[in-house]
């Protein structure tokens, strides 16, 4: 019995020192994180939670070491146990094509009065009045708008000025003379190479119909039917800076989205280029030009999950990404991907996204039926007026989001709780807002966009 004693006073005061460093490293990530409140509360929970423990040390208080010994062993437990974590929460293939005529973006270009927009409001008349509302406000990047900043906006039209040069080299001749290589050479060398030219991470997958959009919604192929003539894609993510997205929906936020839809485009170009030099039809498919959905091909190379706000969650960036995909003829090395469950899981019960939207686009409901297939879906009318209205493409749903915290050992371990234990995912989100906030202020724009 002396011996469990000891154990038990030892134990404890080898827990008040870690629970005092723990915190007290918290205290400094959100102090550099420049959130103050969640610093405070961080040192005052160092300072209180140690006492106990190490009362019943340097007391030897016996029976009291014992309980908070016993305490910590069944909260464990608890933490460790397999509590079933829900499969079906959504369904994985959609039963139809996507038409990209319907998708926001299609219909903002639609020019009032226009074949094209008289075609589309016959056909779908019920969506005439709610494009109606959008094209009321000022519109995206406007001087009009609800954040309008000259430079900014000025810089992001010069980014999506760039992307516009791309799209005459998404495809083109292909070499004639074929190098011949195998699967495991080509996908590694993809894998290493993607990664220098800028991706955070890269894999691949092979294609189905479900990938492409039916029929092209922009530019000068509207209407044209989607014939795909490839086998396989390479999926891959740019990331988007945290700094620039937390001042979300201030202007910063347009700005890094086009930077990095750029810089997303660049390196698909490169990838596509290389692929057709070795003799492989290769497309990229970049902002503007695509010819399937990304964040589908995405989550079937393995890279995330589709989340409540209908973007790819990412297991270490959540949606504070940008996607890129490239479409070949070349056999790529490819592996079964393992659905993430517990990402889809921790959605279902946090629901954060859809507390902060500004326009209550995001719903926080389960899960329902659409088009056959039980999966989220937003409202885009009111989201995509939102951003008319604010000038920028908002991003208050990426900016709160717990899983979009910066990657450091702090925010890993919650990433790594919430991965390993069904318990954990339960208490995380309300941990995010107990320091962070449930609905958390916009971040300030950085110091040299003032």
């Amino acid at each position: 019995m002396n011996f469990l004693f000891d154990l038990s006073t030892l134990f404890c005061l080898v827990s008040s020192i870690a629970f005092a460093i723990i915190l007290l490293y918290s205290t400094l990530v959100f102090y550099f994180e420049n959130e103050k409140k969640a610093a405070i509360r961080a040192l005052l929970i160092g300072l209180l939670l140690p006492i106990p423990y190490f009362v019943a040390w340097y007391y030897n208080y016996n029976i009291l070491a014992l309980i908070l010994l016993i305490d910590l062993i069944l909260t464990g437990l608890l933490f460790i146990y397999p509590f079933k974590t829900p499969q079906n929460i959504c369904d994985e293939t959609p039963l139809n094509k996507i038409d990209e005529r319907n998708i926001m973006f299609s219909r903002n270009e639609l020019i009032v009065g226009s074949e094209n927009y008289k075609n589309y409001y016959l056909k779908y008349p019920e969506k005439e009045e709610l494009d109606n509302a959008f094209r009321k406000e000022a519109g995206l990047c406007s001087e009009k708008s609800l954040f309008n900043h000259s430079f900014a906006f000025a810089a992001t039209h010069a980014s999506f000025f760039a992307i516009e040069q791309f799209k005459k080299a998404v495809d083109g001749a292909v070499n004639p003379s074929r190098t011949k290589t195998d699967s495991e050479k080509m996908s590694s060398f993809l894998k290493a190479w993607g990664k220098k030219l800028g991706a955070l991470d890269i894999d691949f997958c092979e294609l189905k119909d479900y990938h492409f959009y039916s029929h092209k919604g922009r530019g000068d192929e509207y209407g044209n039917e989607i014939h795909n003539s490839h086998s396989h894609a390479i999926a891959f993510t740019v990331e988007m800076n945290e700094e620039m997205v937390q001042s979300a929906p201030q202007a910063s936020i347009v700005m890094e989205s086009a930077q990095q839809y750029l810089d997303s485009g660049r390196i698909a170009i490169q990838i596509a280029e290389f692929l057709r030099h070795l003799g492989y039809s290769a497309r990229a498919h970049i902002d503007g030009n695509y010819q399937l959905v990304c964040p589908l091909v995405a989550r079937d190379a393995g890279l995330g999950e589709i989340g409540r706000m209908g973007l790819l969650m990412t297991p270490k960036q959540g949606p504070r990404i940008r996607l890129g995909v490239v479409t070949t003829e070349f056999p790529l090395k490819t592996k079964d991907r393992k659905k993430l469950n517990h990402m889809l899981d921790f959605c279902l019960n946090c629901k954060k996204c859809a507390d902060v939207c500004p326009s209550k686009s995001i719903s926080s409901d389960a899960p329902k039926m659409v088009d056959g297939v039980k999966r989220w879906q937003i409202n885009s009318e009111s989201c995509f007026t939102y951003w008319c209205k604010a000038g920028t493409d908002c991003g208050r749903c990426m900016a709160t989001c717990p899983y979009s915290h910066p990657d450091n050992l702090l925010h890993n371990a919650i990433r790594f709780g919430i991965k390993h234990s069904p318990l954990f995912r339960r208490i995380a989100a309300p941990l995010d807002d107990f320091f962070y906030g449930r609905k958390p202020k916009s971040k300030k724009l950085p110091g040299w966009m003032n």
